[in-house]
């Protein structure tokens, strides 16, 4: 057989001759390998002739294998999924350790005013009302400009000092009080309270049947100034409602109200407290300094 013929082991077709390849195949009667009955309809490539039925077999398709960047991402979307699913367990297991592990709140004490300041150069603490009528700092004669230099024994500096203690005195303890007024030092007794007390007091105040007093002023037109020549400050009207009570009784514009009803008045933030306090209708005696003159004025006050 010449070597240029070649054929295929398993059914005995020739394959190709040189560099060209046939697309038809040629079977030998005797060649090795033959399908059976192959050689009576084997098929000339130069002669032409019938072409022998041939049948390979069903094909198997090859499987198609994922590449490594898709079960990388697959194996990242598993991840987030589970660590998501771990999350939503352990969170609240976690915040219910933390909530048993904390310390419970410790009920702090009250005193009633509107909120403790540092005063200026650290003398103290200050606040600008007392509030509401029979808190505290009311029944201790208390009122808005003192600066607290001591409290049940210790020095006071600042707010975050009157804060702490606060917290550690005791709710209904009796404590001894030092504070500035004017310049001058006093001392007085302070009882503490609740904060369930304190605002039952304020909820019985807004509630009180006689209602709430009216004087006849703005109290954003009014300022705490100094009184010349003394120690002390006042609380400047700069503006006086017409025909209102302060008006008919003679209260005028400019004038310094430096008491009101027995109550030294000091800041601004105190007038209003003491006027809402006054009960409407009754006549309440306001000193007032107009220029170098102190006047006491009888009002008769109104009713909102």
């Amino acid at each position: 057989m010449p070597r240029e013929l070649r054929f295929c082991r398993n059914c005995g077709y020739r394959l190709g001759e040189g560099t060209a390849e046939y697309t038809e195949t040629v079977s030998f009667p005797n060649a090795p390998g033959t399908l059976p009955g192959a050689g009576s309809a084997a098929f000339n490539a130069h002669g032409g002739g019938p072409m022998a039925p041939f049948s390979a077999g069903p094909v198997k398709k090859r499987k198609r294998r994922m590449s490594g960047m898709t079960w990388m991402f697959l194996g990242l979307l598993i991840f987030f999924v589970v660590a998501a699913g771990l999350t939503a367990i352990i969170r609240p297991v976690r915040n219910n350790i933390r909530v048993s592990m904390s310390q419970p709140a410790i009920p702090r004490s009250y005193v009633g005013v509107d909120g403790f300041e540092t005063a200026e150069n650290n003398a103290g603490v200050t606040f600008q009302s007392v509030a509401p009528p029979g808190s505290p700092a009311d029944l201790a004669g208390l009122v808005g400009g003192d600066i607290v230099t001591s409290f049940d024994g210790r020095a006071i500096k600042d707010e975050d000092e009157i804060a702490e203690l606060m917290k550690a005195t005791p709710i209904g303890k009796t404590v001894d009080l030092v504070f500035l007024r004017d310049g001058e030092t006093k001392t007085t007794k302070l009882t503490t309270v609740s904060k369930e007390e304190f605002d039952q007091l304020t909820r019985e105040f807004r509630r009180r049947p006689e209602g709430i007093g009216r004087f006849g002023y703005e109290e954003d037109d009014s300022e705490r100034v100094p009184v010349p020549g003394t120690s002390m400050f006042g609380v400047r009207l700069d503006s006086v409602e017409s025909s209102r009570p302060a008006d008919l009784a003679g209260i005028k514009v400019g004038d310094v109200v430096i008491e009101f009803d027995g109550v030294p008045i000091r800041t601004p933030e105190e007038l209003h407290m003491r006027v809402q306090r006054a009960l409407p209708y009754s006549t309440v005696n306001v000193v007032v300094m107009r220029g170098s003159e102190k006047i006491e004025i009888p009002v008769k006050m109104g009713k909102i």
